[in-house]
């Protein structure tokens, strides 16, 4: 009798503390959904102001690419096209071994303020991208820098309006948030969920705020004075950072720059994943940089995610069906009491989902109805980031493979 006893009071105390659970989910849910309507409602366009503006600086447009033989020619058909009067195109080939490198010679040929820079091979202690930037940087001669994706395409009026802006509201920085393009089912199905944690902490409204420390540019379009760009550093002070785009806008905010993000989905397409093994390759990536500033705190994110994203639909049909085969006492109270709040946390995410989906991704309701599908995939990819962490090879992204130690902190003792 006294095994029934603490059996039972066993499965009561789980139920309860599941109860709580599904509670505090449901709150976490209703704060991100808030969140994401604030940001879309309140986050100002990058063409919506009145220009006031004096001069027109040269802007030196930075192109990285590796391997962007599908890609590259999009991104510069559009940006040769611009409707801005000053500017060079300083594309960089980061050995590249396929056709990336005659697509950008042939633009050369064609265009006279098209470069092609061959980087040179790149250092120990820096990422790819990183090298290649900073070897189109030192062929600039703007006073204004426009650093963007290969497989990013641009309007016609994008470097005009970015550079009003920039001058209107005296900034030092600009970054546009652009349309993320999602070319096949996994992404689609991916996409929102990770999404909608990017309105809460790098937020454009928290970003805008000179109070708050969040500071984050968009890899696809940031513009930045050049005195700010060597203020902070350059791509040598952030050499060894993944998440490179995110580390500048970082280190800008930190030493009191003033920088804005302004949204720019009706003007700027670009691409976050081109298929499930890149997709799968993001994920991954995203908890390197996590796991490297505190394990802890990588181990924390990947649980919170777990049980935002994931735990909810589980516990909800076990407890439906653990409902419906008991009988009636006062264990299935509680069975009733977490099926309801298991129900309603998946029906938030449901709501998270289709918000992302429909305003700031522009893809199909369907996508969002297998949120639990897309929920699946991005937990087991940030688990599997964290198991091969400390692999020689973690990762690998555009055609290079990574590990931990290419991410060693500056801490390490490399000097800047």
């Amino acid at each position: 009798m006294d095994d029934i006893i603490i059996v039972y009071q066993t499965i009561t105390a789980s139920q309860y503390l599941l109860v709580a659970i599904m509670v505090a989910i449901c709150g976490a849910w209703i704060y991100l959904i808030k969140s994401m309507t604030d940001s879309f409602r309140l986050t100002p366009y990058l063409d919506k102001f009145t220009d006031t503006s004096k001069s027109k600086p040269r802007v030196s447009v930075i192109v990285p690419a590796r391997n962007e033989e599908k890609y590259i020619g999009t991104c510069l058909d559009s940006l040769v096209n611009q409707d801005y009067k000053d500017y060079e195109v300083i594309v960089i080939d980061d050995s590249s071994d396929d056709k990336t490198q005659s697509i950008i010679a042939e633009f050369a040929t064609k265009h006279s303020n098209v470069i092609l820079v061959r980087a040179r091979p790149k250092p120990k202690g820096w990422m790819g991208k990183n090298w290649a930037c900073m070897e189109g940087y030192a062929k600039a001669t703007g006073d204004l820098l426009l650093f963007t994706d290969a497989d990013t395409k641009h309007s016609k009026n994008i470097i005009s309006t970015a550079v009003a802006h920039l001058q209107t509201f005296k900034l030092d920085a600009l970054s546009v948030i652009p349309r993320m393009l999602a070319l096949d089912f996994w992404t689609r199905v991916t996409l929102p969920m990770i999404s909608t944690f990017l309105h809460t902490r790098f937020s454009a409204l928290n970003v805008n705020d000179p109070t708050k420390k969040t500071g984050y540019f968009f890899g696809s379009f940031f513009i930045l004075t050049k005195s700010t760009y060597d203020g902070i550093g350059t791509h040598k002070s952030v050499r060894q950072e993944i998440i490179e785009d995110g580390a500048l806008g970082k280190k800008a905010k930190d030493m009191g720059y003033r920088i804005k993000m302004v949204r720019g989905e009706h003007m700027i397409d670009a691409i976050w994943a081109r298929d499930k093994n890149t997709l799968w390759d993001a994920l991954k990536r995203l908890m390197i940089p996590l796991y490297i500033q505190n394990g802890l705190t990588a181990i924390g994110v990947f649980v919170a995610v777990m049980f935002l994203l994931f735990v909810p639909y589980w516990v909800f049909l076990s407890s439906i069906v653990l409902t419906t085969i008991s009988g009636s006492n006062f264990v299935d109270g509680l069975l009733s009491l977490l099926c309801i709040t298991s129900g309603v946390a998946s029906l938030l995410i449901y709501i998270g989902a289709l918000i992302e989906a429909r305003v700031g991704l522009g893809i199909k309701s369907i996508y969002a109805a297998l949120a639990p599908l897309g929920g699946a995939v991005v937990t087991f990819g940030f688990l599997v980031g964290l198991l091969q962490v400390n692999k020689s090879s973690a990762i690998t992204w555009r055609g290079r493979r990574y590990s931990r130690s290419d991410h060693a902190q500056q801490r390490s003792g490399i000097p800047l």
